[in-house]
């Protein structure tokens, strides 16, 4: 075994240190596969299925959505051979299972790509038991289906239970998933439109918020956004409805819940009594009866239900943001429903933060992105409070430890070769400052998400004597670019962050954006602090509310690289994702596999456009982009003849500033093609508060030029656009006319566009040089 030299290293390093040169570091780290050997054979291939009536091309494991359900007993050695049928590479990553780093499924980083037509085999100990998942980390391959269940029974089941059944929930769209993020990424509110959740400007006046809106304009946001996609179906195990009729009556069923949707977190409710929750993401904690319960994306609950004598019991969830529902039945008989979750109003959502004083916008994108500013971002946006130090209770502050009891002993027997490493020992920084709340103001927005119904059965806090080490990631995002990040730093502008072992890691999510963020780490279970104290439970996801604050902590006992992600697959593909790194040596076998790679498909370059044929003009608007970089093309031609043209690029430097050079062509006088002036530009460009679209330029003749540009929705599907130029020509260059000093161009035009589908407007305009026309417009 190859792991032969690195483990000799391990116990004869401290003799001399000539070890260290005499021996070469392997990387490979030991497994414990002694025992029981399961093995399932999985092969992912590109099909045609039908999930909204209409067919769809997705990508199925064994021939399904969701893939088989992969059942284990602890203990067991799980040989899982994964075959690619496809095209284009793929990978599996088993979440919540703690296995050998190289083991892990995260392509380029711990575990090579599948590449196609290739089978990889994947190899590891069973060391724990309960209700996990597993899913494809290549690109956006989940939400095309590449995910399914995977359950490990205890060696000895202490629950009492008659019998059992997996719900898997996920989420579905008919189109390309590359397709969905391409359309967030332009900024388009025509998901909003589809789902029935936009707030028009007739809708935030009609219900009193407009003052809210305006507070919301001026912080450079649209609204409250709840979710990004619109989805046409929810599913269940691969169907929106499904019945079980096979259950008797009075028979318990362990209810094992998985959220495998792509980006959907769920509300889930029960007819009939309510159930005991017995175990949450894998792990049991103290049994509690709850019937509303929130699940975030990857996240994973077990429940225990009674079947009534003469009824069916419906398991029913709803979308977050209300767009849909799926349902389950168990047993026979009239239906006991599920109560009913009210869909959410985003205008009161909006007043009421406007209420709270809240300052928003933090920065998605920084200008100096190595500049450490988390504690003067924290300090300048949300609500001014630490949530977290505030109900952290004396139980839970920093108490010191060996081990992670139970958990960590999993880890250290199968990442023996993590021991007596070299560590970096820098920190990050410690005890955030505390400011005290408004008077009357509620210290959390959003207390139905609080995870303080979660207690574990056991102590999970740490013994005295460890080091402790702070972390503060404030979970940042722009929705008008649908650039997502951490600390305003995405993956692509940021080094790894290392972890120290034997050192006990505390990370506060500070969440400042409006949306909820399930933030997952690899290869750990990290506790939850809540008002348990001691009794915190264990998890391996935990979502962070809107404007919310959510300390973790874990004990450094695993090896090498770990990701740490939101589970929201496009805001993880966008850049809201962070490398945990132990100061290990990279295993071998990824060395023609750089993590760069990776990190490079979170800053791909997207493309769109749009095409307009009008009574009076024609027009084309072609961008591509990345997180920084951006080139445009705007191609105007007026039937009177009268053309332009310009080419740019432009170079974000924040947010909402850029700076950007190009050609523009057009000609000087109406009729008239033949006298075509080219000019070189240069300038800047701005989103001001109230979302007005600033550019100010000047060109290679000294005609400085300012234009202001805005878009707004007064109805459901009905836009107001307008837009504004002025050119001043003082004569720096050109030979104005006889006896003028000055000379200036204004253009100017209004309209509206009504959405006909995700890729057809009709519109009418006014343009001072085309006049008055309507016509058709093309999203592509």
């Amino acid at each position: 075994m190859l792991f032969i030299l690195y483990d000799l290293l391990q116990r004869f390093k401290n003799l001399s240190p000539l070890v260290f040169l005499v021996i070469p570091l392997v990387s490979i780290q030991a497994q414990d596969t002694k025992g029981p050997i399961q093995e399932y054979n999985l092969v992912i291939d590109h099909e045609e299925v039908q999930k909204t009536g209409k067919s769809a091309m997705g990508m199925t494991v064994n021939g399904s959505i969701p893939g088989p359900v992969l059942e284990f007993t602890e203990g067991d050695t799980a040989v899982i051979h994964v075959k690619n049928n496809m095209k284009v590479e793929t990978s599996i990553h088993w979440h919540g299972i703690l296995l050998p780093n190289y083991q892990d499924g995260v392509p380029y980083l711990t575990t090579p790509p599948i590449a196609p037509g290739t089978t990889f085999t994947y190899k590891f100990p069973i060391k724990q038991a309960g209700t996990y998942w597993y899913h494809s980390h290549t690109m956006l391959q989940e939400q095309s289906g590449v995910y399914g269940a995977f359950v490990i029974h205890p060696k000895k089941e202490e629950k009492q239970y008659d019998s059992e059944l997996v719900l898997l929930l996920s989420d579905w769209t008919d189109e390309k998933p590359k397709s969905v993020l391409r359309n967030l990424k332009r900024g388009t509110e025509w998901y909003q439109v589809k789902k029935g959740t936009s707030t028009p400007l007739n809708r935030v006046i009609g219900q009193g918020g407009l003052g809210a809106q305006f507070n919301f304009w001026k912080q450079r946001m649209e609204g409250a956004d709840i979710a990004d996609v619109y989805y046409p179906t929810f599913l269940i195990n691969g169907k929106q409805q499904q019945e079980y009729p096979s259950f008797s009556p009075g028979e318990k069923i362990r209810l094992r819940i998985i959220n495998g949707s792509a980006s959907t977190m769920f509300w889930m409710t029960f007819g009939g009594e309510n159930p005991q929750l017995i175990s949450a993401d894998g792990l049991d904690v103290q049994p509690v009866e709850k019937n509303k319960t929130f699940i975030g994306i990857a996240e994973t609950y077990d429940f225990i239900v009674t079947i009534p004598q003469k009824e069916r019991v419906e398991f029913r969830v709803m979308a977050q943001d209300g767009s849909g529902t799926a349902s389950a039945f168990l047993g026979q008989g009239e239906i006991l429903k599920a109560p009913v979750v009210p869909r959410p109003d985003k205008i009161a959502m909006m007043k009421h933060m406007a209420q709270m004083d809240m300052k928003m916008g933090a920065p998605a994108l920084k200008f100096r992105p190595n500049k450490d500013e988390r504690f003067e971002m924290k300090k300048e946006y949300g609500m001014k409070m630490d949530h977290a130090a505030m109900s952290l209770k004396s139980e839970d502050k920093p108490q010191d430890s060996t081990k992670m009891k139970g958990h960590h002993e999993m880890h250290q027997s199968m990442d023996d070769s993590s021991q007596d490493m070299k560590m970096d020992h820098s920190q990050m920084g410690h005890a955030m400052g505390m400011n005290a709340p408004k008077k009357g103001m509620s210290m959390k927005m959003n207390t139905e998400y609080t995870y303080d119904y979660l207690k574990s059965p056991e102590p999970t806090n740490f013994p005295e004597g460890a080091e402790v080490r702070e972390i503060l990631l404030n979970l940042t995002g722009n929705m008008n670019r649908y650039v997502w990040s951490m600390n305003g730093v995405p993956l692509a502008e940021t080094d790894n962050i290392k972890i120290k072992e034997g050192q006990v890691t505390r990370i506060t999510f500070n969440n400042m954006t409006m949306m909820h963020h399930p933030m997952h780490l690899h290869g750990h279970f990290f506790r939850v602090l809540n008002k348990n104290g001691a009794y915190s439970p264990l998890k391996h996801t935990v979502n962070v509310p809107p404007m919310e604050e959510v300390t973790i902590e874990f004990f450094g006992d695993a090896y090498g690289d770990w990701l740490l992600h939101c589970h929201v697959l496009y805001h993880m593909m966008s850049g809201m994702t962070r490398i945990f790194s132990y100061d290990t040596p990279r295993d071998v076998r990824m060395k023609n596999y750089p993590a760069s790679k990776l990190i490079d498909e979170t800053n791909r370059y997207y493309s769109w456009g749009t095409v307009g044929l009008a009574s009076h003009r024609a027009e084309l608007n072609y961008l591509s982009s990345n997180i920084r970089n951006q080139f445009n093309l705007n191609v105007e031609y007026g039937w009177n003849e009268n053309l332009e043209a310009e080419v740019s690029y432009e170079r974000y430097l924040f947010d909402y500033l850029r700076v950007f050079g190009g050609v523009n062509i057009e000609n000087e006088s109406h009729d008239n093609l033949e006298d075509i002036t080219t000019t070189a530009i240069a300038g800047v460009r701005y989103l001001t508060p109230y979302l007005f679209n600033l550019d100010v330029r000047i060109d290679n003749k000294l005609r400085p030029q300012i234009g202001l540009q805005r878009e707004l929705m007064i109805f459901p599907r009905t836009l107001l656009f307008g837009e504004f130029e002025y050119q001043a020509d003082f004569g720096w260059v050109n030979d104005l006319p006889f006896d003028d000093s000055f000379q200036n161009e204004i253009v100017w035009n209004a309209g509206l566009e009504y959405l006909l589908s995700r890729t057809l407007s009709l519109e009418v305009s006014y343009d001072n040089r085309f006049g008055v026309g309507g016509g058709l417009s093309a999203r592509f």
